[in-house]
C-alpha cells in the first residue's frame, strides 16, 4: 500500500467516527514528530500495539480486502494484568476482513452505526483447523441463535454477537460504512490469529509522502 493511501484511509475513518460521535484518545492524533518526543511513559501504548491499525491482509486490494480499526485498550498475555481489550472499527462497505478464527481471544462484535454488518461464521475443527459442516449456536445480543455454517448473518446498529475461540468468521458492510466495537479478551495479533489463506497481517507500505500517523507496529523505541 501506499503511505498516501494510508494517510487518506485514516482521514476518512476518522472523519466516520466523527460523524458517529465517537471520540478517540488524544493519542490518535499524534503525527510522527510528535512520537519523537514521547518516552517511556507512552510505553503501554507502544507494548500493547494501541493506536491506529490499516491493512489489506497481504491482499494488496485494500478497498475489496482490508479494514481500519484503533485499539482503545489492551492487555498483554505475557503480563497478565489487563485480561481485556477494546477496539473501533471502520468497516467499509463491501470491504471484506478474510475468514479467521483466534485460538484464545474471546470477542464480542457490537455494530455501533451506520450500514448493515454481515458476517459468515464456520466451526474449525481443532486438530486440521479447517473449516467444518458443524452446525453452529451462537450468541447475539445474549440470545442463542442457531446459524448454519457460511450462513449470512446480518446485524442491525445497535445488535451484537459473540465470536469464541475457534470460530472461522469473515465480515463486511451492507448499505453503507459501517462503525463496529470489539470487546474481547487480550488481543495479540503476532500470535492469535489463525487465517484460512495466510497473507500477511500487516501491510508492505511504499513510502511515497510523509506519514501523517503512525500504525501501531511503527512506533519509534526509547
Amino acid at each position: 500500500m501506499k503511505r498516501s493511501e494510508i494517510n487518506q484511509y485514516i482521514r476518512e475513518a476518522k472523519a466516520f467516527m466523527t460523524k458517529y460521535h465517537f471520540m478517540l484518545p488524544p493519542w490518535a492524533d499524534w503525527t510522527p514528530d510528535d512520537w519523537k518526543t514521547k518516552g517511556p511513559e507512552c510505553d503501554d501504548i507502544r507494548e500493547r500495539a494501541m493506536g491506529w491499525d490499516l491493512t489489506d491482509f497481504g491482499w494488496g486490494d485494500f478497498l475489496k480486502i482490508g479494514l481500519t480499526l484503533v485499539t482503545l485498550r489492551n492487555g498483554s498475555l505475557q503480563k497478565k494484568d489487563k485480561p481485556y481489550c477494546e477496539k473501533i472499527m471502520f468497516v467499509r462497505c463491501g470491504q471484506v476482513t478474510p475468514t479467521h478464527f483466534h485460538w484464545l481471544k474471546t470477542e464480542d462484535i457490537i455494530n455501533r452505526g451506520g450500514g448493515i454488518l454481515c458476517m459468515r461464521l464456520w466451526k474449525a475443527d481443532k486438530e486440521t483447523e479447517m473449516l467444518t459442516e458443524e452446525p453452529l449456536v451462537v450468541s447475539i445480543d445474549g440470545v442463542s441463535t442457531r446459524v448454519a455454517p457460511g450462513e449470512t448473518v446480518r446485524l442491525a446498529p445497535g445488535q451484537s454477537i459473540c465470536y469464541e475461540p475457534y470460530l472461522y468468521h469473515t465480515f463486511w458492510a451492507e448499505d453503507d460504512h459501517c462503525l463496529v466495537g470489539e470487546v474481547s479478551t487480550v488481543n495479540d495479533d503476532m500470535r492469535d490469529n489463525r487465517f484460512l489463506t495466510p497473507k500477511g497481517r500487516f501491510p508492505q507500505i511504499e513510502e511515497d509522502v510523509p506519514a501523517e500517523h503512525l500504525l501501531c507496529n511503527e512506533y519509534p523505541e526509547v
